[in-house]
């Protein structure tokens, strides 16, 4: 990469006043902050500071991005504290410089400018950013488990105020251009093709007036009590409280940032500098934050596969799509995939059925546009890319069909078939099927090549797990399209081989069976959800069996015990379970409450009687609840990644756990989490396990074979 070429300094053509420097890293995709190009912004700043320009102006020559920060990979090889420490007082350094040049800086910012570009704009003396959608500014540390640390937990509060950064701040955050302008955070936004005519024309007209040092002033009274010395503390105590509330405190970053923004908003620079890299320092180089870097890593990893082990293979076209089914799976698939431009038809059976699935798809934009995510133009245009009916018209031109109707063999193979004949024999089907097999089900299209499962989960806007099923017959063509479509919705596709409950369902169900085996036992509900949900998982098991229905959860519970035969134990609640008529969350009854609109209360105890539960015990400890259900997880996971090869990694395996049921990001993932503890331990706690509690806890051979050879799934 040449260096000199990657960031530029040149005077402007017709204004020689004025310098650009232009950022255009050679060979990359991204702007990107690494030590090189550090090094000669270093050089150029140096050479700034000595010329007798009266302005600059900074600018991106990337098509739609100003700068994505920091070089991630640069920070995963930082392993001391010196180390780390060094980079961020190297970074501060640069932007000090900035901040101390003798003239005016403008920065000019189109496309995404995160982490360390944001830090550097903060460094400017003016902001102005196009008002394009690609646009966002923002500083997404915390999401890597680590702070701002180039000036951001510093400047930022100084600019916009304390509520404004800490809400950018403490959740990682990136605004549009209109929320830069309304919080201080940038001083205008225009139109991308003259961003860079109105960067010049700010920066002589800043020329005139000088360097400014923008310090936020707060308008309204309540801002001038929450920004005083009074108001400052309940400012950062309701801030703590907020951050604790929604991390549930595995997270030490926010609260790390949190501590470094109370410590340094009144704090002369170089000593709010010094603390700054001290709470970096703090916390880089940490488990959680190596988790989630390696996290950012797999979600990178994403965006370059096909989906398919041959890179010849391109994926088809797709712009054209329908949807069979506009219940709540369909009408939110309509609704991703038409937000992207993909041209959607739904189907269903009779018109009222339709009219709910266009008003999912519509309620989802009218959130958007009640929150200026989009104007009314935005919504109108969205809306133009879905219709619907109650026949096969218009599928003659589709390019890919998703099915989304009941969870039945027989009915989803007849509708396949006739689903196949209404459409071009080129033409993909897929099947949103949850636990059917996709192999099985493809014996209802002739041309079974062209059929992929395509599992979404729901909610499905806001889920962003799809499980891309390569059936028997499946061509590569066909799985690298599906992944192509998945990534174009904003979803993050795994593909997996065929087989009961695929990926995700496989390894939930075990999580959800001993759960129900702990009740049958005399354990209270709130006991062991509040186990789980302190480990880490955003619902315990109990909730989420109700999210996804009770008779749901038994019926696919079943299909696995034929599937997989008696290593898969029911519990001995099941019948009972059944026969109480409780559905969950959809019928209101469940293992807890739910009101008109679906809201979760608490327990419902009379599910105890209808269980014919009496006694209660609570005598297990809070180690043995969550080992019981995620060492059986584990367990499974050991067997369907080394001996059924359901996925091909263990990194595949944590990102659809994490991406598809939420399990703790900062532990890494199912498998990263099983390497920490150690394959020898996990096994033999399964056996006691197994001694005291049944087969369903009998170590698996790849299992044992991993703890006889000390390996871990992360080789």
């Amino acid at each position: 990469m040449s260096v000199e070429e990657s960031v530029r300094l040149v005077p402007h053509k017709d204004h020689s006043e004025i310098a650009l420097i232009e950022w255009d890293l050679v060979g990359e995709r991204v702007n990107k902050l690494n030590t090189p190009v550090m090094d000669r912004f270093k050089e150029l700043l140096q050479e700034l500071a000595k010329s007798s320009y009266k302005a600059v102006v900074m600018i991106s020559r990337k098509p739609n991005i100003f700068m994505a920060g920091a070089d991630i990979d640069e920070i995963k090889s930082l392993k001391k504290r010196e180390d780390f420490q060094q980079a961020v007082q190297g970074g501060q350094e640069i932007m000090n410089m900035i901040e101390d040049l003798p003239m005016p800086v403008v920065v000019a910012i189109h496309g995404a400018c995160m982490g360390g570009g944001c830090e550097m704009s903060l460094a400017c003396d003016y902001r102005i950013l196009s008002n394009d959608k690609s646009t966002r500014i923002g500083l997404p540390e915390v999401k890597l488990g680590i702070i701002p640390g180039f000036g951001g937990c510093v400047r930022l509060p100084r600019v916009v105020g304390l509520q404004a950064s800490l809400d950018i701040i403490l959740a990682g955050k990136a605004v549009n251009a209109r929320k830069a302008v309304k919080i201080g955070l940038a001083d205008k936004a225009v139109h991308p093709a003259i961003l860079e005519q109105k960067a010049v024309e700010m920066a002589l007209d800043a020329a005139k007036k000088g360097k400014r040092k923008k310090r936020f002033k707060p308008k309204s009274m309540m801002d001038r009590v929450l920004e005083s010395p009074i108001g400052r503390p309940m400012v950062f105590k309701q801030a703590r409280k907020t951050v604790l509330k929604q991390s549930g405190g595995h997270y030490p970053a926010p609260l790390k940032a949190l501590d470094v923004v109370s410590k340094t908003y009144t704090a002369q620079r170089a000593k709010a500098m010094d603390i700054e890299c001290s709470g970096f320092c703090d916390v880089a180089g940490s488990d959680v934050s190596k988790n989630l870097i390696n996290l950012f890593f797999m979600m990178e990893d994403v965006k370059k596969k096909t989906g398919v082990a041959d890179p010849a293979i391109k994926p088809r076209k797709v712009k054209n799509m329908g949807v069979l089914g506009a219940g709540t799976m369909g009408g939110g698939i309509g609704y991703v995939a038409a937000d992207v431009g993909i041209d959607v038809r739904m189907k269903d059976l009779n018109h009222d059925a339709l009219a709910k699935g266009f008003q999912a798809a519509r309620s989802i934009w009218d959130k958007k546009l009640k929150r200026r995510r989009i104007d009314k133009f935005e919504l109108q245009r969205k809306l133009d890319h879905i219709n619907g009916g109650v026949d096969f018209s218009g599928f003659k031109k589709m390019d890919l069909v998703v099915e989304a109707i009941v969870e039945d063999m027989g009915i989803k193979q007849k509708v396949i078939a006739q689903t196949a004949a209404e459409c071009r024999e080129d033409a993909i089907i897929a099947t949103n099927t949850s636990s059917l097999s996709v192999s099985e089900m493809s014996k209802g299209h002739p041309r079974p090549e062209n059929f992929v499962g395509m599992h979404f989960f729901n909610p499905v806007d806001k889920m962003p797990l799809v499980e891309v099923i390569r059936g028997e017959k499946t061509t590569d063509e066909v799985v690298a399209t599906i992944f192509d479509v998945c990534k174009r919705m904003g979803k993050t596709p795994v593909v997996v081989k065929d087989g009961p409950g695929f990926l995700v369902n496989r390894l939930l169900l075990p999580l959800m069976s001993e759960a129900m085996f702990m009740l049958s036992d005399g354990m209270k509900i709130e006991t062991i959800d509040k186990h789980y949900k302190k480990f880490g998982l955003p619902m315990g098991p109990f909730h989420l069996m109700d999210e996804v229905g009770l008779d749901v959860c038994v019926k696919v519970l079943k299909i696995f015990r034929e599937a997989l035969g008696p290593r898969i134990e029911l519990p001995p609640v099941t019948d009972a379970l059944v026969k109480s008529g409780r559905l969950g969350k959809k019928n209101g009854r469940g293992f807890y409450h739910y009101d008109e609109k679906g809201k979760k209360g608490d327990v419902d105890q009379s599910v105890y009687s209808d269980l014919g539960l009496t006694q209660f015990k609570n005598d297990l400890d809070e180690k043995e609840i969550i080992e019981r259900g995620i060492f059986r997880m584990i367990n499974e996971a050991a067997l369907i990644l080394l001996e059924e090869n359901i996925v091909e990694t263990a990194q595949e395996v944590d990102l659809g756990m994490i991406m598809g049921t939420g399990f703790p990001p900062f532990r890494g993932g199912l498998m990263k989490y099983a390497d920490t503890l150690g394959s020898q331990y996990i096994v033999d706690e399964l056996e006691i396990y197994s001694n005291k509690y049944g087969a369903r806890f009998k170590p698996t051979t790849p299992l044992r074979n991993m703890a006889k050879t000390d390996r871990s799934f992360y080789q």
